[in-house]
């Protein structure tokens, strides 16, 4: 554990420094990302047939359905600290861990958050949606926010906070209790009432009413939704959260 401790710390000093430090553990195939920059390394690793199935203790987890593989991965200073490969289980994927399958987050993702953006604020045109792109995945990743902003970067960085912080809500236990069935529930109504691509919606967290139905705050970007479900996963109520 201390050895491994040693190699993130030195690894993400290198990053600072402008090294790339490439660890044994590393998927050959996914060498080259270790020390890119974050946003266009979640480009590569989409493009390579892999799909972010969750994220806890620190780490991204992705899994490629091609090759049944696994990866962790650490972002640090905007950058891939290290890409190492991980039990199927850690992806909720083979039955090896049941809880990384019931926690994992349904990130809203730049396509998602662009489209319900352009839908609200009627914003259309290729520099604005690159500058929003850009914001968001600044806002994601925890870079340093650009001053000389514009307000598609704005908008795109503030919805790209909104969804790390979705990421991080999401896999706390006050946000995984509730029966299954309700939370899947709550989270496919969100995304039908947020008018959003399936899989956008997360439950951030959850109580039980006086009825014993379960109630769940729903987060589909950085817009919120008050959704009631019984235990069998049928829906009773879904309001926004203002």
């Amino acid at each position: 554990m201390m050895r491994r401790t040693i190699a993130t710390l030195t690894a993400i000093s290198m990053i600072g420094a402008g090294m790339v430090p490439v660890y044994a553990k590393t998927p050959g195939s996914l060498s080259d990302l270790v020390g890119a920059r974050a946003p266009g390394a979640e480009s590569e690793m989409q493009n390579r047939g892999y799909k972010m199935e969750t994220f806890k203790n620190g780490g991204q987890y992705w899994w490629n359905g091609s090759s049944d593989t696994c990866v962790r991965v650490v972002v640090a200073q905007g950058r891939y600290a290290s890409v190492d490969k991980a039990d199927a289980g850690d992806c909720g994927k083979g039955g090896g861990n049941a809880a990384a399958a019931v926690g994992a987050i349904a990130a809203v993702g730049l396509i998602a958050a662009l489209a319900s953006h352009k839908k609200k604020h009627g914003d259309s045109s290729g520099d604005h949606d690159s500058e929003y792109s850009r914001g968001y995945n600044d806002g994601l990743y925890g870079g340093q926010y650009d001053r000389n902003d514009s307000e598609g970067y704005h908008d795109g960085f503030m919805a790209g906070e909104a969804e790390a912080s979705n990421r991080r809500a999401a896999n706390r236990p006050y946000a995984r209790g509730g029966p299954m069935a309700a939370r899947a529930a709550c989270e496919a109504r969100g995304d039908a009432f947020q008018n959003a691509p399936g899989g956008s919606s997360v439950a951030v967290s959850q109580r039980s009413d006086r009825s014993g139905n379960y109630v769940f705050t729903i987060a589909t970007g950085h817009y919120r939704s008050i959704c009631t479900a019984d235990s069998a996963g049928r829906v009773i109520d879904i309001q926004p959260n203002y």
